[in-house]
């Protein structure tokens, strides 16, 4: 039975947005073409039909994810998205999670074309930060820039390591507080503190 471009198009969508979780929890190199397609409902025979290589698939699955952390932190202040991101509940799903902080090791050593997803999605989440009632609501675009870049790497790396620790392990609970808490007093605009009562 021969299948419409619309219905092509739409399993391949699907197959892209399964991707995307399955390599989130397993990584690139722990997931083959047979178990993706068969997550995704198809049998691996059409894979071909879809998608010239695995690495076209993995680069596709990244900007589907990406594109799925930035919806869904979308319209959250900067505060909020730190308290999200270094959140237990982030670190436990990693398939429903952030690509970068997910497979930011593996794409380090996949071809060019992944890399440069990555690449792209880190400007896309930066540009989506909203810097609304932080002590950079103000500064300037160079300032913001480099502060952004910092707290989204730090972000990204808490997460990295506590995932990295054991799960009941108090020491994955408190990379995550620590550097939430720290991330938030540097967003923070200083108090000006309250001029002195005059006598009378």
């Amino acid at each position: 039975m021969k299948v419409s471009k619309a219905q092509a198009q739409a399993n391949r969508e699907h197959v892209v947005r399964t991707a995307a979780s399955v390599f989130r929890e397993r990584g690139y190199d722990g997931v083959g073409v047979v178990d993706l397609m068969a997550a995704a409902g198809f049998t691996h025979g059409g894979f071909y039909k879809q998608f010239q290589s695995k690495a076209e698939l993995m680069a596709e699955s990244a900007a589907c994810g990406i594109e799925q952390t930035a919806a869904l932190t979308a319209g959250m202040t900067a505060a909020d998205f730190v308290r999200f991101y270094l959140s237990r509940e982030h670190r436990d799903t990693p398939g429903m999670g952030c690509t970068m902080a997910a497979l930011g090791g593996d794409a380090a050593r996949q071809p060019e074309a992944v890399r440069t997803t990555f690449a792209d999605g880190v400007e896309r989440l930066l540009a989506a930060l909203n810097l609304e009632g932080t002590v950079l609501e103000n500064a300037d675009p160079e300032e913001k820039r480099i502060r952004c870049l910092g707290m989204f790497a730090r972000a990204v790396g808490a997460i990295v390591m506590s995932r990295a620790c054991p799960d009941d392990s108090p020491l994955a609970d408190e990379i995550l507080s620590t550097c939430r808490d720290e991330i938030l007093a540097s967003l923070a605009p200083a108090v000006k503190p309250s001029a002195p009562a005059r006598k009378r």
